[in-house]
C-alpha cells in the first residue's frame, strides 16, 4: 500500500506520516523535505528541482510497492496532476493507494511554521501563503481529509491506520 499524505506547510504532514509509520509496522516514510535535502544541500526549489525530487520519490516508492513494502509519501502534492502523475508512473490501482489530505486553519499552520525547529522543511510563512493560491485539493481517489487541529496526529494515525486495515481486508 502506499499512503500519500498531502497538503501545505504546517498542516502537520510529517508528524502524521511519523505516527502512522508506527502503526503500520515494516512501512517506510518517504519525505520530499529530507530527499531533497539528502540529494541538494542547498536547494533552490526551482522547477527542474522539484521534478527530480518528485521523480526519485517515485522511483523509491515503486521500488518498495514491488517489494511489498508499505510506503507513507509525505509531500505537500500542491497540484492534482501531480497527484495523478505519481498514481500513473507506480502504475496504482485505487485499492494500492490511499490519499490523506491534511488540513487545518492557516493561524495555526502559521504557528506551526513559525515554531518550526530542526526540521528538514524550508518553508516558512511566505511559501506558505504562496502555496496555498496555487494548492489544489484532492478530487480524485476518495481522499481522507483531516483536519490536524481538531485531534493528535497520533489519534488521526489510529484512524487511518484502521480505515487502511479495512481497506485491506475488503
Amino acid at each position: 500500500m502506499i499512503i500519500i499524505i498531502c497538503g501545505l506547510p504546517g498542516v502537520g504532514k510529517t508528524a502524521l506520516a511519523k505516527d502512522l509509520a508506527e502503526l503500520i509496522k515494516g512501512s517506510v516514510v518517504l519525505s520530499t523535505d529530507k530527499v531533497r535535502k539528502e540529494l541538494i544541500p542547498n536547494p533552490t526549489y526551482r522547477k527542474h528541482e522539484r521534478q527530480l525530487i518528485y521523480d526519485v520519490l517515485s522511483l523509491v516508492a515503486k521500488y518498495l510497492h514491488n517489494a511489498r513494502i508499505d510506503c507513507i509519501v509525505d509531500a505537500t502534492f500542491n497540484r492534482e496532476r501531480s497527484r495523478i502523475e505519481l498514481k500513473q508512473k507506480l502504475s496504482l490501482t485505487s485499492d494500492q493507494i490511499c490519499i490523506v489530505e491534511c488540513i487545518c486553519p492557516e493561524g495555526i499552520a502559521i504557528e506551526r511554521l513559525k515554531n518550526r525547529k530542526n526540521d528538514y522543511s524550508d518553508a516558512d510563512i511566505s511559501i506558505y501563503k504562496k502555496m496555498k493560491r496555487i494548492y489544489e485539493p484532492v478530487k480524485e481517489d476518495k481522499p481522507i481529509i483531516v483536519d490536524t487541529s481538531l485531534q493528535s496526529s497520533k489519534e488521526i494515525a489510529k484512524r487511518i491506520a484502521d480505515k487502511i486495515s479495512t481497506k485491506r481486508k475488503q
